[in-house]
């Protein structure tokens, strides 16, 4: 079991300073937790949830109970349900459609009810200091998550200077572990996660760019 505390520095910084700590050897899940007085703690282990609050993960696994057992059929008749919303917001956030439905897809299979074992909800799978940030409020309910998922994505892409591989290594790792190793950051789950959105991507008719 590893853990790192910090007390007194600001989130980014000490993000920064466990990533680089972690180094090449990281492969598995970290996560980022907050104590009732305030000390930020760092670790590869789930942390009791009435002494500690999961503010982010590293390389944060999807809700992938969401796709279990799910026909091709009932998939077509969930995604349909929200095109309307992923239309509007893409076109406000002048994101691809195509690529905010392989990320929902990959992230929750389009059920807004979707949650991860670390604590991410909603179709576009916002941890709770995300959706925060973003003014969602009601992660369940679809125009909003859709609406801020989006949001983010469009502020990845434009750090990321329109990188779609590191924009989406950014939504799954946060983009502190981006800017660190300069690329997709050597976590499996994140590699694979881009890989696979951008297959789907190219499914829903996207090129990857």
């Amino acid at each position: 079991m590893q853990h790192t505390r910090s007390s007194g520095a600001s989130y980014t910084l000490t993000l920064a300073l466990l990533i680089l700590a972690m180094g090449q050897a990281v492969a598995g899940e970290y996560y980022v937790y907050k104590s009732k007085d305030g000390v930020s703690w760092y670790t590869d282990r789930r942390l009791p949830g009435d002494q500690f609050t999961l503010i982010a993960t590293l390389g944060r696994p999807t809700a992938s109970a969401s796709c279990t057992g799910l026909t091709s059929r009932a998939l077509e008749r969930r995604a349909h349900m929200h095109d309307a919303v992923i239309q509007q917001y893409a076109k406000i956030y002048n994101v691809d459609p195509r690529l905010v439905k392989a990320l929902i897809q990959v992230e929750s299979c389009f059920d807004r009810y979707a949650v991860s074992q670390v604590g991410a909800k909603g179709l576009m799978q916002l941890m709770p200091a995300t959706a925060q940030s973003m003014g969602v409020y009601n992660v369940f309910n679809a125009n909003d998550n859709i609406r801020g998922g989006i949001r983010y994505l469009r502020q990845m892409m434009d750090r990321f200077e329109e990188d779609m591989e590191l924009a989406l290594a950014a939504y799954n790792a946060g983009p502190e572990a981006v800017e660190k190793y300069q690329g997709i950051p050597p976590y499996w789950e994140t590699r694979n996660y881009v890989k696979r959105v951008l297959d789907y991507y190219k499914r829903y008719g996207g090129a990857e760019g």
